[in-house]
């Protein structure tokens, strides 16, 4: 009877994760590409003192602003009229087939996607000096746009058939569709599961609603522009949402509760599994940052927004009209109140994840360094052994490439910590504690001194541009 409770708050808190790292596309990142070709354009003035012309975070930066806008003019080449009408002609079995089919195939194609944009990332932003060991930058990039677009394809694949389900007379379709939640109680209730398993099926399952919420609001633009904006269709479309949303809470609660009960997994695991989460918000959010945090959400939940996002606005540009200076009034507000929501979120995000960091006792594995001496060598050439295993040095301005994987070791886990292969790519500082003494005692006195709240609170972009 706990279940419900603990898992509704790891998925609530975990939906605005994805919000989260979902508006920084919309809101922030158009600023920090203009900011990155204004350096790019300006450099001439400065002069070519800095080794670089662009920092590692500014080169990403441009790959998803580039990414996303060539992505976006060629979904213009894909009629969803054309399609909505291809797909209603299909037969209803058929059709719950073509959707059976979509889920798994975006599972398989996000986590392949995700593959592709770190190796883009991390080809864009290597130190020159090194011997190549990879096909180059513009293979990478197109691959990357090519992944986008087919992604971009396949949701929007998926929202035409929820919205044929939606328009048709007898709502059998949709009916379907929403008993296909119920074949995961099937799939993966009898199943063994460890805490490792639980906690990865929960990431998806918050990735996965928080994917149906978008496709939600996609259909009900399509259905409110074929009725010219009127009112009284959207309570109409209201209780079939209601519908199924609420079916896809209710798999998720049953599917959960039985399996930590056939697992005798308790519900507190639930509260580690969001301590971890906001473990990788808190390592993100530090000045010395090895990865941005929309990257960090990607890969503990399989969530990668851009697809998402060049759909939405593809299915907005061309469901909204534009014309007249007032219209263009009420974008620019429109956008405005966009990035105010995202600070909002961010800031609200950071304060819980401090404070679910220091609930579940994580606050020595965030300051601490994550490689203390061993005996017989000293620290220093220690310190050294653990930046050697960076793939990006740290630039003049110490900031760093958001593509850096630095290694953790298993015994400096917490207990609490869910150990998985996305651990690799949580967050710690390095350049801080340089002179480390080899007495713990004293270690454990300085960092004692040290709040949680001392994190930077402003680096709600990402990586700090210095």
């Amino acid at each position: 009877m706990r279940i419900p409770k603990e898992l509704e708050k790891l998925m609530f808190f975990g939906i605005f994760l994805c919000l989260d790292a979902f508006l920084y596309v919309f809101t922030l990142l158009p600023l920090r590409v203009f900011l990155a070709m204004f350096r790019f354009i300006t450099l001439p003035c400065y002069g070519l003192r800095d080794r670089r012309l662009l920092q590692p975070a500014q080169v990403c930066d441009m790959l998803k602003g580039v990414i996303l806008v060539i992505c976006y003019f060629m979904m213009h080449y894909v009629d969803y009229s054309m399609m909505y009408h291809l797909i209603r002609g299909q037969s209803v079995i058929k059709l719950y087939i073509i959707y059976n089919m979509l889920e798994v195939a975006d599972r398989l194609i996000s986590s392949f996607g995700q593959d592709i944009l770190d190796a883009l990332y991390w080809t864009a932003t290597e130190p020159k000096e090194r011997k190549r060991a990879h096909i180059g930058v513009i293979p990478h990039f197109f691959m990357a746009v090519l992944y986008v677009f087919l992604h971009a394809i396949l949701i929007m694949v998926q929202a035409t058939t929820l919205n044929v389900a939606f328009n048709s007379h007898n709502k059998s379709l949709l009916t379907i569709m929403m008993s296909n939640n119920f074949v995961e109680i099937k799939g993966s209730v009898f199943k063994k599961f460890e805490k490792n398993n639980l906690f990865q099926m929960s990431n998806s399952d918050i990735k996965e609603r928080f994917t149906n919420y978008v496709l939600l609001l996609i259909v009900c633009l399509r259905n409110m522009e074929q009725f010219s904006w009127n009112p009284d269709h959207l309570w109409v479309l209201f209780p079939d949402v209601c519908m199924v949303v609420a079916s896809e809470i209710a798999v998720d609660i049953v599917k959960h509760a039985f399996i930590t009960k056939f697992n005798d997994i308790t519900a507190d695991v639930y509260s580690e599994y969001r301590a971890s989460l906001a473990f990788d918000l808190v390592s993100s959010r530090q000045k010395n940052a090895y990865t941005d945090y929309s990257d960090s959400v990607s890969r503990r939940m399989g969530f990668i927004p851009l697809p998402l996002a060049v759909l939405l606005i593809r299915v907005v540009t061309s469901s909204i009209k534009v014309q007249g200076v007032l219209a263009y009034v009420c974008v620019v507000l429109f956008y405005c109140g966009l990035i105010s929501l995202k600070v909002l979120n961010s800031i609200v995000l950071l304060g819980k994840s401090c404070q679910y960091v220091k609930e579940a006792k994580m606050e020595e594995k965030l300051f601490n360094p994550v490689l203390t001496a061993t005996p017989g060598k000293p620290a220093g050439k220690q310190q050294g052994t653990y930046k050697s295993t960076q793939g990006i040095s740290p630039d003049e301005n110490g900031s760093t490439s958001v593509t850096n994987q630095p290694m953790h070791q298993k015994e400096n886990m917490p207990s609490l910590l869910v150990t998985s292969n996305s651990d690799q790519f949580l967050t710690t500082p390095d350049g801080e504690e340089k002179d480390i003494s080899q007495d713990s005692s004293e270690l454990k006195h300085r960092s004692a001194k040290k709040d949680l709240l001392e994190i930077d609170r402003f680096t709600i972009c990402g990586n700090r541009i210095d």
